[in-house]
């Protein structure tokens, strides 16, 4: 007997859209609509097995996220959550922690619960290799789009660091340590790190090599070698988390911020407002990023909507961890 999942596979669509289209509830493109009835004769397929199987089912859809402890991630989390509720689905989430081997677990399991969709944010988008042909409708979320995923939501990463660079040359700095998670756990801090290295150059500065540390390293971060081989003027860090940590390992070897070191950050989480003094950094749309992704792949999975990408603006804030030498 055949099944809803291969009905949708024959008509090229998602089991979600298949479903909603022999059950006549919810919204089917016309197109759609005749694909799936049109597979359905062909396979022999009984709706009334389909009513069964989606009375016991609530539709899902899978997240996978770096960390959870992010407040950038959790934020997402939350109003991807909440998006999908009034959507009428569950949502499956995982975790990477920044890990390559961790990733492909997490999201073979979240395909083993055959969900309506998926909203992905990878180590390294553009190296990731999908472990199925018939992947469910994706979107990526912080990551820019691929071959193998057309829909993204994203920032302009490599543009943010060019703005927060500019801000500290033009503060007077020249020598600017860049300290970073490690690249091949997050493309977008090698993003942040090539839009630096291309400001300095274009600055006529000489852009020193990232301090690339461990995503979970922050509160035990040791600078000590790196200050006294570069002793930078200014720390740049990848992420605002990284950004405290920088702080706690300069006031560790007796210097202040910014006093003796300015430092800035990106994500503009909000314990960065509650420092003195207030982090400088690069507020990044870590709200509107979740709520894009999640009507996107709501529109792709339930309307055949096409695949897009989406471009969030970023905006810079100016604290006090950056003064003019």
């Amino acid at each position: 007997m055949a099944t809803l999942e291969e009905v949708a596979r024959r008509a090229g669509c998602s089991v979600a859209t298949a479903s909603r289209a022999l059950s006549e509830k919810g919204a089917v493109s016309d197109g759609s609509r005749r694909r799936v009835m049109k597979a359905a004769a062909e396979l022999g397929y009984r709706a009334s097995v389909m009513a069964a199987g989606r009375a016991a089912r609530r539709p899902v859809i899978g997240l996978l996220i770096p960390s959870i402890t992010n407040p950038v991630f959790a934020t997402s989390v939350s109003i991807i959550q909440n998006r999908m509720l009034v959507a009428g689905h569950g949502v499956l989430i995982a975790q990477s922690n920044y890990d390559p081997a961790q990733e492909a677990n997490a999201i073979a399991a979240l395909l083993n619960e055959r969900p309506t969709g998926l909203i992905l944010t990878l180590c390294d988008a553009a190296s990731y290799r999908p472990p199925i042909a018939d992947m469910p409708p994706t979107v990526l979320m912080h990551n820019r789009p691929t071959p193998d995923f057309a829909a993204a939501v994203t920032t302009d990463n490599f543009a943010a660091s060019r703005m927060i660079t500019r801000h500290v040359i033009a503060h007077g700095h020249r020598r600017i340590l860049f300290v970073s998670g490690s690249f091949s756990a997050s493309d977008r801090a090698r993003h942040r790190y090539e839009g630096h290295v291309e400001t300095m150059q274009e600055a006529g500065l000489p852009p020193l090599p990232a301090v690339q540390v461990g995503f979970t390293e922050y509160d035990r971060l040791d600078l000590g070698e790196a200050l006294r081989l570069t002793q930078p003027t200014a720390i740049i860090a990848s992420n605002d988390l990284l950004a405290l940590g920088v702080i706690g390992a300069l006031k560790r070897e007796g210097l202040s911020v910014p006093g003796d070191v300015s430092v800035a950050g990106f994500d503009g989480i909000s314990i960065g407002r509650l420092i003195d003094p207030v982090l400088t950094t690069i507020d990044m749309p870590d709200v509107s990023m979740g709520a894009a992704a999640a009507s996107l792949l709501l529109d792709i999975a339930e309307k055949d909507a096409p695949l897009r990408h989406l471009e969030i603006p970023f905006a810079f804030r100016s604290g006090g961890t950056v003064r003019t030498i």
